[in-house]
């Protein structure tokens, strides 16, 4: 009850600002009530993670006719509950200060709290229509609070992006869910899990599946909407789309591929590591190309998408195979790394906003010296940045560490195909991984560090202490993740056992506070051990300069880098920074040309570098895909013009078309 009352006051929060939306203080009243819900919602999946309560259910008297409508709360959705109400919480806090700063936020609260019901409500359905409606309620609110700035163009273009991809989403799970249920018609998950999908129709469901909830979490090729959609967004929407969204297309993927079909072939898991390794590498190099603060952090989702499919395909594999053990360490790994991406991720947008609403930029490089004006903002963002860059102790190195843990096991199946592409992923991996340092290095170091590059950045203030107070809760999830890992895998084998069989610990073997994965002799980790142990060596060293140190102060000028002009243009910037990594892989992935047009002699203008790239999923996919659509609809606007011989010619055509027709069905 605590569950299904606080998913009720979603919309009914929805129709008060609609209704009194024109009152000042009705936003933040909006806001502080999905905070409460979201803060219900946390505490209810809390309550039935690890399976205490059972798995409740409950059935009410809509739907469709002859099914009625049907919600269950089981290990898997009590722990996207808390993924997903978690960053919830913390961004509708946020929203209460940072909403006062737009200026189209009537165009954007109505809409929030039914993206929180939509996203919920995907988690608790129990049949396949109510899945697909909540699928539809997250997918179109997001979508109005996308198109929110409709004014700006870029704006337009990205929301209609976004409802494409969203309706193609759609119309792959509708036919999954179909083939699932079956000629009876039977659309509750209980029925489906006793159908056995073989042949054509298994093909169909898991090709179907990886289709549909792919495009909502940003595989490539189907990511396209992301670096889009997200910067459109306020950025508190952003986090939730970026952080959250994506792993309710994740939960879809688990509870279809893992509960319900239950049966894939290992072939499907290699598939989805190699795509999931394609898409880390691919995701983070379109990240460190960009300038866009909110678009970089949009490809940086696109990557860790990537390493969690890696993670979930490593599990199929295993399953298949009958490693059981195995495919339970790997689904604890990827959904470790869902829940760590959801709080960092969240982190990483909601800093972004504060640095957008303090500055009024999205360029990085317009910023720099940001530290010592946003010094609250500042430190939360470098938290958040090093778990991005899977930096220990922080949380993003954890689940990425069990990742690769599982990955040096995958040699050992009796199938060539993953004998020799497991490393291949794996390297991939290891490489995503480094150039997500050098990605958030450049963002850091520029944003942040250094000196102002503008007047905005020179005159920035810190934000709210609503907006503040965010932050600093989710970094200090980032630490507290990293930590004590040993009590989130212990959580998370409560989940994975009904969908692998088994109930694995990740700790049997050395006990708390060790993570072993494999086994003690082989890898081990323990970040409480890290912590302390780097807290013990800090106190004394401290120790050591205060009690042998000299006490003199020496001064000296600051290293000028061979010049006295306090010139910012000197300082290097995201583009310079991203030079070497661009010339080594932009040429090849990109098409990254650089030219410099210089003045002729005499001329005291100044020289020109130019750097012209291309998006190849964009120009190679969708480019081509969209000219078709155009060329077949210029052709077909044709007819709105012909003469009325035209129409009657026409006609007369389809009569004799029909007749034909007919003749051929009586000749046979």
């Amino acid at each position: 009850m605590l569950i299904a009352s606080a998913l009720l006051s979603l919309p009914l929060l929805s129709l008060f600002i609609i209704a009194f939306g024109r009152w000042e203080r009705a936003h933040a009243v909006a806001y502080a009530g999905c905070f409460i819900a979201c803060v219900s919602l946390f505490s209810g999946g809390l309550e039935h993670l690890g399976g205490v309560w059972g798995a409740p259910s409950l059935v009410l008297p809509f739907g469709l006719p002859w099914l009625k409508a049907h919600f269950r709360i089981d290990n898997l959705s009590a722990l996207f509950l808390l993924v997903i109400n978690f960053s919830g919480a913390i961004a509708s806090a946020y929203a209460i200060g940072y909403s006062e700063h737009l200026h189209e936020r009537r165009r954007v609260t109505p809409f929030y709290p039914l993206f929180l019901f939509g996203m919920n409500t995907v988690l608790v359905a129990d049949d396949a229509f109510v899945f697909l409606v909540a699928w539809e309620f997250m997918s179109l609110a997001s979508w109005l609070m996308v198109l929110a700035d409709h004014e700006k163009p870029d704006n337009r273009r990205a929301a209609a992006v976004y409802l494409m991809m969203a309706v193609f989403g759609t119309f792959c799970l509708l036919p999954a869910l179909g083939l699932m249920a079956g000629a009876g018609g039977d659309y509750t998950f209980a029925a489906m899990r006793l159908k056995d999908l073989t042949g054509v129709t298994g093909f169909l469901v898991v090709l179907l599946t990886l289709l549909g909830t792919g495009s909502k979490a940003g595989l490539v090729p189907l990511h396209v909407w992301l670096p889009l959609a997200h910067p459109a967004a306020p950025s508190h929407v952003s986090a939730l789309m970026s952080g959250v969204m994506t792993k309710v297309a994740l939960y879809g993927l688990i509870r279809i591929l893992f509960d319900l079909h239950g049966d894939v072939g290992w072939q499907w898991g290699a598939a989805m590591m190699v795509v999931g390794g394609i898409t880390a590498v691919m995701g983070v190099l379109y990240a460190v190309m960009q300038d866009d603060i909110k678009t970089l952090l949009a490809y940086s989702t696109v990557e860790n998408v990537g390493v969690v499919v890696i993670g979930l395909g490593l599990a199929i594999a295993f399953k298949a195979d009958g490693e059981n053990l195995l495919a339970a360490l790997a689904l604890v790994a990827g959904l470790y790394h869902i829940v760590n991406h959801s709080v960092f991720k969240s982190l990483l947008f909601l800093g972004a906003g504060a640095v957008i609403t303090a500055t009024g930029k999205r360029s990085i490089s317009a910023l720099g010296g940001l530290l010592n004006r946003l010094p609250v903002t500042g430190a939360a963002f470098l938290v958040g940045a090093a778990a991005a860059s899977s930096l220990p102790p922080l949380n993003g190195f954890v689940s990425e560490w069990l990742i690769l843990q599982t990955l040096f096991k995958g040699p050992g199946l009796p199938h060539w195909a993953m004998k020799f592409g497991v490393p291949v992923v794996g390297a991939l991996l290891a490489l995503a991984a480094a150039l997500a340092a050098a990605c958030f290095v450049r963002a850091y170091g520029v944003a942040f560090l250094g000196r102002p590059r503008t007047d905005a950045a020179r005159q920035a203030g810190e934000v709210t202490f609503g907006m503040r107070a965010s932050l600093v809760v989710l970094a200090g999830a980032c630490v507290v993740l990293g930590v004590i890992p040993v009590t989130v895998t212990d959580a998370l084998s409560h989940v994975v056992q009904p969908l692998t069989g088994v109930s694995f610990k990740v700790s049997a073997d050395l006990g708390w506070p060790w993570l072993s994965p494999v086994s003690s002799n082989r890898g081990s980790y323990s970040g409480t051990v890290l912590v302390m142990v780097g807290l013990a060596l800090f106190g004394a060293v401290i120790l050591l300069v205060h009690r042998f140190g000299t006490e003199a102060v020496r001064r000296a000028d600051a290293w000028d880098c061979g010049h006295r002009e306090d010139i910012p243009q000197t300082q290097y910037t995201g583009p310079s920074f991203a030079q070497p990594i661009r010339r080594v892989f932009g040429g090849t992935v990109f098409r990254a040309r650089e030219s410099v047009m210089m003045p002729p002699p005499g001329d005291d203008s100044p020289a020109r570098h130019t750097v012209s790239m291309i998006d190849p999923v964009w120009d190679g996919v969708y480019g081509r895909i969209g000219g078709i659509v155009n060329w077949a609809a210029d052709l077909v606007n044709r007819l709105q013009y012909l003469t009325v011989r035209g129409y009657l010619l026409m006609m007369f055509c389809t009569l004799v078309f029909m007749l034909l027709v007919v003749a051929v069905r009586q000749q046979s």
